[in-house]
């Protein structure tokens, strides 16, 4: 990583820069470095006529505050260095910046320079005349509840205290209307974070406090130890450690039980792809139905609540009824809360289309006979080797094809490979043995096999002496300029390195099929 410190480059003004640069319904301060607010650039506390929802906090966690500014949710959010708490004149600057006679709501993440230096900003405002109100968001599950005046982490189900209290302002709500469902909606969400790696600061070294194999729950989002390490596990059973413990009955951090309706919501670390969340996603929804009897009302998936490159991501789940619902769905102009998420749920998979002219027919009639012919014998004994080839192949043509493309050409064969032996269980041979090989000695364009039939060779002779020629030709790859795809891009010493994965996959497969037709016709 960077090390910012050391070339000069101040991060979070810097970062405030490219986000009103990027998003014109965005604005900040004038007061960089002490002051870093991003406002709505539509709201003036001269002119503003509704509740101003005001958050904020250490940076870091981008897109979280900054990115959730916009009409329909925050008015500001105040910016404090990374990881640190913004200070108590940048606070009172927001304030100042956006509140208007029904005046402001700040969200503050249970965190303890936050709560102080916003407590004091809040003050501030109050003996200036301002109206002001606070409400604290602890929705960490991680760790045990304290006996402390600590209490628990405010983590990403923040969000959706910010989307419930900028909806409900929107609609014109009462400063205390807007803080009393600000606050239900944080006693009805919980989170728990599971990591794989921890942050790395700007201008530092990262830890290895967790080493290879390893993973943590219940990390914090400023890089602090979690509930436990341990041995990494399929998401499937991460998922379900989240859930129980976000749900268990015995620590009663939500107030969740059976036949309720919830929101889910998977927020990535920092550095977690979305293929990965999609993936946590789809295994949380089907655990809440069947094994917690709860009816997921909406989704949220995606980086909200961050740590800079953390890899890995947390789980929140917040009580839902009609009234939540709403402020969820209400609109808002904020950049980063994902947008196409409402009641509309259709079911998530249908069924693939049939061809016009598609004849329905039984499963009986689609299945194998129940004697093939001896054509269809050989037929069979040669797709399974051909098969069986490329999946034993997986591993070198993935090799392979690191070097000259993506790196998959062996994980995709072997899935098509798997999933024609697969129907081949399943259904009948539906063609015969010339039909079925005439696409593959097209792609393969053997003129030797064409050459030798009209010679009068025999078949299988010939069948075999162009498999043969397959092979020699796809290992002839290693020599040739790419002209289109991926490799086009590599240098000609890494071609020059290996066969074109492609095509000796196609080379393979044609001599598995012409070996095991001759050893079933000749057999020796």
């Amino acid at each position: 990583m960077v090390s910012y410190s050391k070339i000069g480059i101040d991060v979070v003004t810097e970062y405030i820069e490219g986000l009103a640069e990027t998003y014109p319904g965005l604005q900040y301060l004038d007061g960089f470095p002490e002051v870093k607010v991003v406002l709505r650039a539509d709201v003036s506390s001269d002119t503003y006529d509704k509740v101003a929802i005001i958050s904020g906090g250490g940076s870091g966690h981008e897109p979280a505050q900054a990115g959730f500014v916009g009409e329909g949710m925050l008015t500001a959010a105040i910016c404090g260095e990374v990881f640190a708490s913004p200070q108590v004149d940048s606070i009172l600057a927001g304030i100042r910046a956006v509140t208007g006679p029904k005046g402001c709501l700040l969200i503050v993440t249970n965190y303890t320079g936050d709560r102080l230096n916003f407590g004091l900003a809040a003050e501030q405002a109050k003996s200036e005349g301002y109206k002001v109100e606070t409400v604290i968001v602890g929705d960490d599950c991680a760790l045990p509840p304290s006996h402390g005046v600590a209490g628990r982490r405010g983590l990403a189900g923040t969000i959706l205290v910010h989307k419930v209290a900028g909806a409900a302002a929107a609609a014109g709500l009462s400063l205390d209307e807007v803080a009393a469902e600000a606050k239900r909606a944080s006693e009805m969400v919980g989170t728990m974070g599971v990591a794989l790696s921890v942050c790395t600061l700007p201008g530092q070294v990262t830890s290895d406090r967790l080493g290879p194999g390893k993973m943590e729950l219940g990390l914090g989002i400023h890089g602090e130890p979690g509930a436990v390490v341990a041995d990494l596990q399929p998401v499937e059973v991460v998922v379900s450690h989240v859930l129980k413990q976000i749900l268990s009955p015995e620590t009663n951090y939500v107030p969740i039980t059976r036949g309720n309706r919830v929101v889910l919501m998977v927020n990535g670390l920092g550095a977690t792809p979305v293929m990965e969340l999609m993936i946590a996603a789809g295994k949380a929804v089907p655990q809440l139905q069947l094994e917690h009897g709860l009816a997921v009302d909406r989704v949220y998936t995606g980086s909200f609540m961050t740590s800079l490159d953390m890899s890995g991501f947390s789980i929140s789940i917040m009580k839902a009824d009609e009234a939540i619902l709403h402020r969820l769905d209400a609109a808002t102009k904020a950049p980063f809360w994902p947008a196409g998420v409402d009641g509309n749920r259709p079911p998530a998979k249908i069924p693939i289309p049939l061809p016009l002219n598609h004849l329905t027919k039984s499963d009986e009639s689609m299945g194998r006979p129940l004697q093939l012919s001896e054509q269809g014998q050989i037929l069979e004994l040669a797709i399974e080797a051909a098969a069986n080839a490329i999946i034993d192949l997986r591993d070198i043509l993935n090799e392979w094809d690191s070097k000259v493309g993506d790196g998959d050409c062996g994980s995709t064969m072997d899935r098509g490979a798997t999933a024609i032996l697969e129907d081949m269980k399943k259904y009948k041979c539906a063609f015969d043995l010339k039909h079925s090989l005439e696409p593959g000695l097209m792609f393969l364009k053997l003129r030797l096999l064409q050459s030798r039939l009209t010679a009068g060779d025999d078949p299988i002779t010939a069948f075999i002496l162009s498999s043969e020629a397959a092979l020699a030709g796809a290992e002839s790859t290693r020599h040739m300029q790419a002209q289109a795809g991926r490799s086009t891009y590599v240098s000609t010493e890494i071609l020059a390195s290996v066969p074109d994965p492609g095509a000796m996959a196609a080379a393979s497969w044609y001599r598995a099929a012409a070996l095991a037709i001759k050893n079933k016709v000749e057999p020796s």
